[in-house]
């Protein structure tokens, strides 16, 4: 497959993505009517709504996951199929995490009691942040991947006490421990 072919496919299912979202209910920009390129505050209002903010790095990360996971396949699938593949499954996941389902299961798991879904923008930047870490991922040596990683991780447990390691034992296995932990 070629790239401008990649391309073209995975503008399609960005737009799907956007429509699919807007047609949930999800809003296009924050409440707020701002668009803001970095919230940083944790538990601030205006995460999930914006362009990039804490959880835009468990994004990247996903990105690298993908990339790794789908190297596996390289004999059979070029490198702009194996993006699309990623395009597709974190579209997935952008499309469950504003279900209700799930938008419930992180209020009653988590210490995201005031989450209400993310923005139609804040989705397809998580996308966007997601397709720069598989890019990342190809160009770099897996030990950088690795490091990158394991530091996005541990800053991001540091700074707000989450990363994407806690929110999928959050969702999964809600541990009470952790969520006292993160809501300090």
């Amino acid at each position: 497959m070629t790239t401008k072919r990649a391309f073209v496919i995975i503008s399609v299912i960005l737009v799907t993505v956007a429509t699919l979202l807007h047609t949930a209910g999800r809003i296009w920009v924050s409440a707020s009517g701002k668009i803001m390129l970095w919230v940083g505050g944790a538990g601030s209002p205006e995460d999930s709504q914006q362009l990039s903010d804490w959880y835009s790095a468990s994004h990247f990360i996903h990105g690298i996951l993908f990339f790794g996971f789908l190297y596996l396949f390289r004999r059979y699938l070029s490198v702009p199929s194996r993006l699309i593949i990623a395009v597709l499954i974190e579209s997935g996941w952008e499309l469950l995490e504003n279900s209700p389902l799930i938008i419930d299961r992180y209020r009653a798991a988590t210490i995201a009691i005031g989450y209400t879904g993310d923005t139609i923008l804040n989705s397809l930047s998580d996308i966007t942040f997601m397709m720069l870490g598989f890019a990342f991922a190809r160009y770099v040596p897996v030990w950088v991947a690795v490091g990158v990683v394991i530091f996005l991780e541990l800053l991001a447990g540091y700074v707000i006490h989450d990363n994407l390691f806690l929110n999928v034992l959050m969702l999964v296995y809600p541990v009470d421990a952790v969520r006292v932990w993160q809501g300090r």
